[in-house]
Order: structure tokens, then C-alpha cells, then sequence
């Protein structure tokens, strides 16, 4: 595996143009939905087992994320948390590289192992954020 910068070239899929639009797209909607005081969702396992899911807490931790309540937002959901600062970082490189017509930076060459990794990598992380909800799920 090994990082890359590049020009966008005709046929490559614009990743970061259609990604910051998905990532401000949902900000919007979300915004709008908490605006006119729709019903939040509610999570079905919950509901059901009286224990969160490896999900669950993440809309409350994007609300206090957005809200600039950074403890709280990790306290509801460390998982959801990581991905919120991974998705602040990915918009800002997005924008920078749009309006600079800059190179985009690509991981290629990745083998066989380094996948497996990334996606033992992946399971663990999900895991482990899981039996954390679990540990404090009398927060729920």
C-alpha cells in the first residue's frame, strides 16, 4: 500500500467532490429534520433487547459534536466520534483540493494482507466501540 497524489484525469470518479456534497447534503437534512422537530429515530435492537447497538448513541453524538460539546459527543459514541473528526478532516482536504484544482491524494497497490488487516482493523474497532455502548448502557 502506498499514498498518491494525482491529477483527476476525465474518467476517474470525482471522490471528493461527490462525497463533500453527500457530507453537506446530510448536515443539511439533519439540521432541517431537528429545525421542525420531527420525531428522532429509535433504534429497533434497543427497543427489543433493552441494549444499545453498535450504532446506537450516534445521532446524539453528532448533535453535541455539531453543538461543539466534544465530551459529551465522545461519551455518547467514541466510534461515531472518530468518524465525525475523520469526516470534518476529509470535507476540509475536499475543499481545499477543489477550489485549488489541486492533485488528490489515492492509497494504491494494496495487497492481499493489507485488506485483511484493514478489515480485522475495521471489526475490532466496531466491536470494541459495541462492548463499550454495552459497558454504559444504562445511559440509553
Amino acid at each position: 500500500m502506498r499514498l498518491s497524489w494525482r491529477h483527476r484525469s476525465g474518467r476517474d470518479l470525482d471522490h471528493e467532490l461527490i462525497w463533500l456534497a453527500v457530507s453537506i447534503a446530510s448536515i443539511a437534512l439533519g439540521a432541517t429534520w431537528l429545525a421542525l422537530a420531527l420525531p428522532w429515530p429509535h433504534c429497533p435492537f434497543f427497543a427489543t433487547t433493552g441494549y444499545p447497538c453498535a450504532t446506537c448513541g450516534a445521532t446524539r453524538c453528532t448533535i453535541a459534536f455539531l453543538h461543539g460539546d466534544l465530551l459529551s459527543a465522545i461519551r455518547w459514541n467514541p466510534l461515531a466520534f472518530a468518524a465525525l473528526c475523520g469526516l470534518v478532516v476529509f470535507d476540509l482536504y475536499a475543499a481545499i483540493v477543489l477550489i485549488g484544482r489541486l492533485p488528490r491524494l489515492r492509497i494504491v497497490d494494496w495487497t492481499i494482507a493489507e485488506k485483511r488487516m484493514a478489515r480485522i482493523a475495521a471489526i475490532t474497532l466496531l466491536a470494541l466501540n459495541w462492548f463499550y455502548l454495552l459497558a454504559h448502557h444504562d445511559r440509553f
